[in-house]
Order: C-alpha cells, then sequence, then structure tokens
C-alpha cells in the first residue's frame, strides 16, 4: 500500500462533552480521509488523520474553524507513512 500522509492532532481546551468527537466526525464527511477521534483522559481530545496533504490540512482547518470556540491549543505532528485507516470515526 503506497504511503500517505498522516496527522496526529491533540486538542486541549473545553473540549469534551460538548459534542466535538461527533462535529468532527460530520466534519470528516466532507473530506477524503480517513482516522478517528476520542476523548483522553486529560482532557484533551486526540485526532488521527490520513490520505491526501490538502485533504487532510483541509479536514483539521475545517475542524478547527467549526470548532475554534471549544479550543485552546492545538499540537500538531505530520508524517508520510503507510495508510492504517478506513473510514472515519469516534473511539
Amino acid at each position: 500500500m503506497a504511503d500517505v500522509h498522516h496527522e496526529t492532532v491533540f486538542f486541549t481546551g473545553r473540549v469534551q462533552g460538548v459534542g466535538f468527537r461527533y462535529q468532527t466526525l460530520q466534519v470528516a464527511k466532507g473530506f477524503d480521509v480517513a482516522g478517528f477521534v476520542q476523548n483522553l483522559p486529560d482532557g484533551r481530545v486526540h485526532l488521527e488523520a490520513e490520505g491526501e496533504v490538502g485533504e487532510v490540512a483541509a479536514f483539521i482547518d475545517a475542524v478547527a474553524e467549526q470548532l475554534e470556540g471549544y479550543i485552546r491549543k492545538t499540537e500538531r505532528v505530520s508524517a508520510r507513512r503507510a495508510a492504517q485507516f478506513r473510514g472515519f470515526a469516534i473511539r
């Protein structure tokens, strides 16, 4: 399988208990990305997304724009690697 662009993103702020994961799933439906979003025990939200560079970047930007009122800090790490996901899901 060919390598794809992959990003790991951590959102900090008031990001749990506000529909953040559901909204992220809805945004993902408009993009050709695969991955997941999940709450972490420390109060952050963890997002993994992979696909074409522009598509992944646009997806993450759309999530940040849609939920900007809840996000205080965003940490992003990107890499190229073999695809690991099919579809996009809430964990």
